[in-house]
């Protein structure tokens, strides 16, 4: 089974890197572009089979080591493998 985990910063969380890129960006000719924030994406692969365990231990990973909670938030997806 195949899982994600997309891990973003909190909205009131300063993105510096978002910033330099949205800025990057501009000079590059893209002035339509407002702001950017940046994210992490985590593929994991897991042995479960069933959806719903593979859903938990990804959430476990996320809370245990993936995402910071006080500075961010995260999503889990389990897709077929």
């Amino acid at each position: 089974m195949k899982g994600t985990v997309t891990v973003r910063l909190k909205g009131g969380v300063l993105d510096v890197e978002g910033k330099a890129i949205a800025g990057a960006l501009a000079k590059l000719g893209f002035d339509d572009v407002g702001a950017v924030r940046v994210g992490k994406v985590f593929e994991v692969d897991l042995p479960e089979l069933d959806p719903a365990a593979a859903e938990a231990t990804l959430t476990a990973m996320a809370k245990a080591l993936l995402a910071n909670p006080v500075m961010e938030t995260f999503e889990v997806e389990v897709g077929p493998g």
